[in-house]
């Protein structure tokens, strides 16, 4: 990772999300704090990271690095785990019970990968997927649902759905600058995360099988130009 990009490339990103991660618009703009669940999140979310080799912290505070490195470090760190709690904090639904369904969902699946270790690669694709189906739930199905002018996206879902009460679905309508912003925030958050400096001892699982293969059909080789 070059100095470029982990002095202002990452710090840029990570605290642009931190902001952006608390707007919600309505009739007027808010900054919402993130619920303590979305600090659990966040701690596992760097677990997850860290394990799987997607983020190394020792690159950016060790003995071998100056102060002032090992400061932008940290505030790399700290800002990556504020940025963390704020993408959480924006797909996560408001309330009743998509909320409470939203936070049991994700627990589960960071705590799943954090068991299952994945590598560097499969880690970042998970994350993709995960926030980007977060965010189809959160902005447009719940949105639609409880968009108070209808329209065909809400028809549609209430034939679906019917025999659910409506209010435990239903959330705080907000303006579609929201959704747009929202968009734009992941997008942001998830190409830090690709930025990050990523542990070289971690190599991915296909690349450690073609590198075995290879090593047998060269010792294969060997012991045939020696039987010859």
């Amino acid at each position: 990772m070059s100095a470029t990009v982990e002095a202002i490339a990452l710090p840029l990103l990570l605290l642009t999300v931190a902001w952006l991660g608390g707007v919600r618009v309505t009739d007027r703009i808010a900054l919402v704090p993130p619920p303590l669940f979305a600090l659990v999140l966040g701690v596992l979310l760097l677990g997850v990271l860290v394990r799987s080799g997607a983020f190394a912290p020792d690159r950016l505070m060790n003995r071998s690095r100056t102060v002032l490195a090992n400061a932008n470090g940290f505030f790399v760190l700290t800002a990556l785990f504020a940025a963390s709690v704020q993408a959480f904090n924006l797909i996560m639904p408001e309330t009743g019970l998509p909320h409470v369904i939203g936070n049991l969902f994700l627990l589960v699946l960071l705590l799943n990968t954090l068991a299952a270790s994945p590598d560097r690669v499969r880690v970042l694709r998970s994350l993709l997927v995960t926030f980007g189906f977060a965010f189809v739930i959160k902005f447009i199905v719940l949105a639609a649902l409880s968009d108070p002018s209808g329209g065909a996206l809400k028809r549609v879902l209430l034939v679906m759905l019917e025999g659910l009460t409506l209010g435990t679905l239903t959330q705080t309508a907000f303006n579609s600058v929201t959704g747009y912003l929202a968009f734009a925030t992941l997008a942001l958050f998830l190409i830090a995360l690709a930025l990050l400096p990523s542990s070289e001892k971690f190599l991915p699982v296909d690349f450690d099988r073609r590198l075995e293969r290879s090593r047998t059909d060269d010792r294969d080789a060997i012991d045939r130009d020696a039987g010859s």
